[in-house]
C-alpha cells in the first residue's frame, strides 16, 4: 500500500511539474502595437494601451552647425540630424528612448535647391537612421507637411513628438 501511495504521489508530482512547465508565460506583447509596411519609413498606426505614460516633446529646431555662425543651420538633412540627435539625448536623459516615440509632426520649408518644395528625401534619409533600424526597430506614425516659413529665415525643419511607455 505504501508503495502504491508513493508511486501515485510521485506520478502526480511529475504530472504537475509537466503541466507547470508546459504553461510557460507567452512572450510579452510590445507596449505599443504598431502596424505598417515592413519596408515603410513610418508606422501606419500605433495603439497605446490605457495606463501608458505619455510624454509630449515640443517642437524643436536645429542647433547652429558652427556656434560661431549662429544663423547657419545647414540643409534639411543636416537640420533633421541635429533635431533628432537633440531629441534622442533629451529622451535618454529622462529614461526614455527614440523607440518610445509613437507620433511625430515634421514641418519642412521649401528650398531653392528643390524648386521651392520641401526636401522630404533629405529628411527621410536621416530619419531612417534613427527609426526602423536593427538597433531601434520602432517606427512612429508621422505627418510631414510643407510650411511657408519657420521661426528664423534659415530654419528649414521643426519636429514635435509624442512618446508612450509602460508606467
Amino acid at each position: 500500500m505504501k508503495h502504491v501511495l508513493a508511486t501515485t504521489l510521485a506520478l502526480a508530482a511529475a504530472l504537475a511539474a509537466g503541466t507547470v512547465s508546459a504553461k510557460t508565460a507567452p512572450a510579452p506583447k510590445p507596449m505599443v502595437e504598431r502596424t505598417g509596411a515592413p519596408t515603410g519609413v513610418i508606422a501606419s498606426t500605433a495603439l497605446v494601451p490605457v495606463g501608458a505614460k505619455i510624454l509630449y516633446l515640443s517642437g524643436s529646431t536645429a542647433s547652429p552647425v558652427d556656434p560661431a555662425k549662429p544663423d547657419e543651420f545647414g540643409d534639411t538633412a543636416t537640420q533633421t540630424k541635429s533635431i533628432l540627435t537633440k531629441m534622442k539625448a533629451s529622451l535618454e536623459a529622462m529614461g526614455w528612448s527614440m523607440g518610445d516615440i509613437v507620433k511625430m509632426n515634421v514641418f519642412l520649408v521649401g528650398t531653392p535647391e528643390t524648386g521651392g518644395k520641401m526636401d522630404a528625401a533629405g529628411m527621410n534619409g536621416v530619419f531612417k537612421t534613427f527609426f526602423g533600424t536593427p538597433e531601434q526597430p520602432g517606427k512612429p506614425t508621422r505627418s510631414t507637411v510643407q510650411v511657408a516659413a519657420l521661426g528664423r529665415p534659415t530654419t528649414l525643419v521643426e519636429i514635435e513628438a509624442i512618446a508612450a511607455k509602460a508606467p
